[in-house]
């Protein structure tokens, strides 16, 4: 009777254990599944993980959150809203976090505008040829004069080998960033220079957190708004005033 007990309870023990363990492995299977279908879609997985929705993952691309059956059958491309939540767009609220993440994760090659009496920063998607972008930099003072710090990080909108490309590497590789990323706003020749700042890694970020056009403005929370927006518009967006 004993030997029986004993045979009993080194099952239960054996099955809990393969349970445990078949639980723990399961994840990293489906994400491998959910990875390789991702690729054959054209899109790469940065981080996978469980959705707002049971039975769905929520996929960090290199084109933006996505959606997808822990099976791999259904796939999901748009915005998730939380109707008990008046309405929370949590899409939002995820690229929102891998924009915090970027904008860390590059602040050290950043061309920054600082203000004298800093009261908020914007961290702006630019492009050295992109009309509104020019506008927005010929206020540089104003934002600065209302506490606004510009941080500004490259998005050439041809892509990674286009023209676009070589003109706004040309600013980042400068020895004066700032004058050259002045000059080159204001319509003037900036000297080609190789370097290694990050330019594809800035415009990677921009095409994962949704950049459709330049200038794409990033706050310190995460939100993005796109397009031009007048200083004295954007201070009552940030409630400076």
């Amino acid at each position: 009777m004993k030997l029986l007990k004993s045979l009993i309870v080194t099952s239960v023990i054996t099955i809990s254990l393969l349970v445990a363990n078949t639980v723990q492995a399961a994840p990293s299977n489906v994400d491998a599944k959910i990875q390789a279908k991702m690729l054959k879609l054209g899109l790469v997985a940065s981080k996978i993980e469980d959705a707002p929705v049971k039975g769905l993952k929520q996929i960090y691309t290199n084109r933006g959150v996505f959606y997808m059956s822990e099976d791999t059958q259904f796939f999901i491309a748009g915005r998730l809203f939380d109707t008990d939540d008046n309405m929370t767009n949590l899409t939002e609220t995820a690229l929102s976090s891998l924009r915090i993440d970027g904008m860390k994760e590059f602040k050290d090659s950043m061309i920054v505008f600082p203000a004298k009496n800093e009261k908020a920063q914007i961290t702006v998607f630019t492009d050295t040829t992109c009309g509104y972008c020019r506008k927005l930099h010929a206020q540089i003072d104003d934002y600065n004069d209302l506490g606004i710090t510009v941080n500004y990080l490259a998005f050439p909108r041809g892509g990674l080998n286009s023209r676009s490309f070589e003109d706004i590497s040309a600013v980042w590789c400068s020895k004066d960033q700032k004058q050259a990323m002045t000059d080159a706003k204001a319509g003037s020749k900036v000297a080609k220079a190789l370097c290694s700042a990050p330019i594809a890694g800035h415009y990677n970020l921009g095409q994962a957190a949704g950049v459709t056009g330049t200038p794409a403005i990033m706050f310190e929370d995460g939100t993005m708004i796109p397009g031009y927006k007048p200083p004295s518009e954007l201070a009552q967006i940030l409630e400076l005033n």
